[in-house]
């Protein structure tokens, strides 16, 4: 009885250290919200297709992750890279993804998405952008590596379920719909790079 009471102790405040980290990156990430672009990144795929290239992203942005949460604030302070620096560089990779999609016809843009999309801008910037690397960082930090390990996992595991999910959605609209929203989703991703190019110009006033 004693020795459960103890462990019921020391579970109670890890499950919390758990919830807030898992909390923190889950605003971060925002992997609902990247659903819409997604599918519109997606637009034009098989099935199959599709679940390559969201399986291949998932793992990319584990193992970018960790990466991140082992040794971020070295990395960034060896290459004297700030916050702000890398939303001005994720911002930039956004634009410059939206833009050659906006501007490409569809029969194009499905010839060239399977070996354009993946790592990027999936992986990064999307689900590793800069407020998920910066709070990973601060994460490792504040509640340790396993902690951290565990929320990040978790996050990543419920956007490849969300993101899985995606063909579906394009699949109840149409092709003449799920084309156009194709482009509007490249318009909000063109918008969120510029949101992030803004922020890290602000920032660095």
């Amino acid at each position: 009885m004693r020795a459960q009471s103890i462990l019921s102790g020391m579970l109670k405040p890890m499950s919390a250290v758990l919830i807030k980290a898992f909390i923190s990156l889950l605003v971060a990430i925002d992997a609902i919200g990247a659903v819409p672009v997604i599918a519109g990144l997606t637009q034009g795929m098989t099935n199959e297709g599709r679940q390559r290239i969201v399986n291949k992203a998932s793992l990319a942005a584990l193992a970018i992750g960790i990466v991140f949460i082992l040794g971020g604030h070295v990395i960034f302070e060896f290459l004297g890279i700030t916050e702000n620096d890398f939303r001005v560089a994720g911002g930039i990779l956004l634009l410059v993804f939206s833009i050659r999609d906006l501007s490409s016809s569809s029969s194009h843009q499905g010839a060239e998405t399977p070996s354009s999309i993946g790592i990027v801008p999936i992986a990064i910037p999307l689900l590793m952008g800069p407020a998920a690397v910066t709070t990973l960082i601060i994460s490792a930090k504040e509640y340790g590596f396993p902690f951290t390990i565990i929320s990040l996992s978790l996050n990543l595991l419920l956007a490849w379920v969300l993101f899985s999910r995606a063909g579906w959605l394009l699949n109840r609209i149409g092709p003449e719909a799920s084309e156009a929203f194709g482009k509007v989703a490249s318009l909000f991703m063109a918008a969120i790079g510029v949101m992030l190019i803004r922020l890290g110009f602000v920032g660095m006033l």
